[in-house]
């Protein structure tokens, strides 16, 4: 697991957005995309994507003279991690409470989730949400195991 950090709400709307994406995408790209719903300046978004570069979430890719970005991780990847940089932070009966009123909130659709996850990983089977699409790896590997 790389270390990245906890992400700020932009950083997050940009994400959302490259995932969305079918290839790697330049500032601008990602720029106009976000000019749409928000007022964000084109210097902002190039920031936020280094800053996203230096912590492991995006790729960068030197084409010519710029950089085009892509998600290094998928979207469950990230969550995943963010969920156990959360649970790391308290130890013994505090992460077991932490886990409890976690799952106890838990829509019913979320609990079948966990309780289906739960499930695959006891019976050996790989990782990977359900209704997770092939075409939603963002390495280029669909159709392969992580």
């Amino acid at each position: 697991m790389v270390g990245r950090t906890r992400l700020g709400e932009l950083e997050r709307v940009i994400m959302d957005q490259l995932w969305t994406l079918d290839s790697p995408a330049t500032v601008r790209q990602v720029h106009e995309a976000l000019s749409d719903s928000r007022d964000v300046a084109y210097t902002t978004v190039m920031t936020v994507l280094d800053r996203l570069a230096r912590k492991g979430s995006v790729e960068q890719i030197r084409d010519g003279r710029a950089y085009r970005y892509r998600p290094a991780v998928s979207r469950d990847e990230l969550t995943a991690e963010l969920m156990h940089q959360a649970l790391d932070t308290v130890d013994g009966s505090d992460r077991m409470a932490a886990l409890l009123r976690f799952v106890g909130s838990a829509s019913a659709d979320d609990a079948d989730a966990i309780r289906a996850a739960l499930a695959e990983l006891e019976n050996g089977r790989p990782e990977q949400s359900p209704g997770r699409a092939e075409s939603d790896r963002t390495d280029g590997t669909a159709g392969s195991p992580p």
